[in-house]
């Protein structure tokens, strides 16, 4: 990452990034214009929240579709089922975090693992970075991406969340990137880590003012993208290098486009009153 005095706003003059960003402005300014969301705005937050946590499980290898995940309640079982409740929780966590982010983004995430673990605080790992020697569970992130060690991974998350509360001129899709990126490639608690980036990720979104509503699940985009491609640019914000944290800025990006079209076809449904 660039160590100049606003790192983030230098990612955002990166090439392609600023195309990026003006393509997500112009869809989620879209959405938000339909005229279902002058009424029933609620209604297609509530979907989109569903659907997200669908996505984002989906990523964590507990895909399924979206009617099973209206349907079943048995999200305390172990295996994919534990995996779609701790989504679910996420999301509807998330919302209540956002004025203590913009004061303690660790306390947040702390307090995010700790609901998508569904432990205690003091439980065994839970709610805290990992310590040295603890393994992680992220199964679906592949081994050819390094795993920092403790000390590596208390310094980022320090210099992470001093970037955060320092402020920055960037658009709030460089900023969530950076955020998902970074809790990703750092895998800080010894599970869930990537339920919690992208929730976080969410949180960013949301915050920023870009989804106040939080109708734009960039999970659905994720999903929709594939696990591969997923991986493919995350390796590219871990590189470091200017090429590979535009290609990651540019995936998310893509993701909240496609998880703007999907709230689209939400407000159609509800104006032809299907859903």
């Amino acid at each position: 990452m660039s160590t100049s005095a606003d790192p983030l706003a230098a990612l955002a003059a990166l090439p392609g990034v600023a195309e990026s960003v003006n393509a997500v402005r112009k869809a989620v300014d879209r959405v938000y214009g339909h005229r279902v969301m002058r009424r029933r705005s609620n209604e297609v937050t509530s979907e989109a929240a569903l659907r997200g946590a669908r996505g984002s499980a989906a990523l964590a290898g507990a895909d399924w579709a979206l009617e099973e995940v209206r349907r079943r309640t048995d999200f305390g079982a172990e295996g994919e089922p534990r995996t779609v409740g701790a989504a679910l929780r996420l999301t509807a966590e998330a919302g209540q975090l956002l004025s203590i982010w913009r004061q303690s983004p660790l306390r947040v995430l702390a307090r995010l693992h700790l609901v998508a673990a569904g432990g205690a605080e003091g439980d065994e790992g839970v709610g805290r970075p990992r310590q040295s020697g603890e393994p992680v569970d992220e199964p679906l992130i592949g081994s050819d991406l390094p795993l920092p060690d403790a000390d590596e991974v208390a310094g980022r998350l320090d210099g992470l969340a001093r970037l955060l509360l320092t402020g920055s001129e960037a658009p709030a899709l460089v900023t969530a990137a950076v955020v998902h990126g970074e809790l990703l490639a750092l895998r800080p608690f010894v599970s869930r880590n990537g339920l919690v980036a992208r929730a976080a990720e969410r949180i960013v979104l949301v915050g920023s003012g870009l989804d106040p509503k939080s109708i734009c699940p960039a999970e659905v985009g994720y999903a929709e993208l594939g696990i591969a491609p997923y991986m493919a640019a995350l390796e590219g914000y871990a590189s470091g290098t200017p090429e590979g944290m535009a290609v990651w800025i540019a995936h998310c990006g893509r993701a909240v486009e496609l998880g703007v079209r999907e709230s689209t076809a939400v407000c159609e449904a509800l104006q032809r009153g299907a859903a």
